[in-house]
């Protein structure tokens, strides 16, 4: 079946077989290895990408039912502001250790900051809970996020201020 939509910013058209999952496209046609397959069922949170704006789970999503839509892995926000600033907050403050959830948790932080802004802790943990870490106790990556989370909150109000 052919399939066009656009990935991170370039329009994709493939043919693929309907059983063909998201992840098995970007992964192995478009090397978008940001994208991690663990439990292929949509529990761990590993393969989490963008498809419209919202977060998505890319293993349990067939690459058939995207024709028209916009898909964002890891790589496409390269060059986002508040993802520059997400990456710097997990290595200060050692919220990664394999890495091998990382892209997802990525993701799902700047979902939450972009549609939620300043959150409380139990909140941004519950936030999170889509996404498994083997590694690191979770301690890190809250911290990291609430980091990037008041940085992007102060960011906002300085820009809302100069903007008056």
């Amino acid at each position: 079946m052919k399939v066009s939509f656009t990935l991170n910013g370039d329009p994709i058209t493939a043919d693929v077989e309907p059983r063909t999952s998201l992840a098995d496209l970007v992964r192995g046609e478009h090397r978008c290895t940001s994208v991690h397959l663990g439990c292929e069922h949509g529990v761990c949170g590993a393969c989490t990408v963008l498809i419209d704006g919202k977060i998505a789970r890319s293993c349990i999503t067939l690459a058939v039912s995207l024709d028209g839509a916009m898909v964002t892995t890891l790589e496409g926000l390269a060059d986002d502001a508040l993802m520059a600033r997400l990456r710097e907050a997990f290595r200060t403050h050692h919220g990664l250790q394999c890495g091998y959830c990382t892209p997802g948790m990525l993701i799902t932080a700047h979902d939450l900051i972009r549609r939620k802004g300043a959150l409380a802790e139990a909140e941004l943990r519950q936030g999170l809970a889509g996404n498994i870490c083997r590694c690191t106790g979770y301690a890190g990556i809250v911290a990291a996020v609430a980091a990037a989370m008041d940085e992007h909150e102060t960011t906002k109000s300085a820009a809302s201020i100069a903007a008056e």
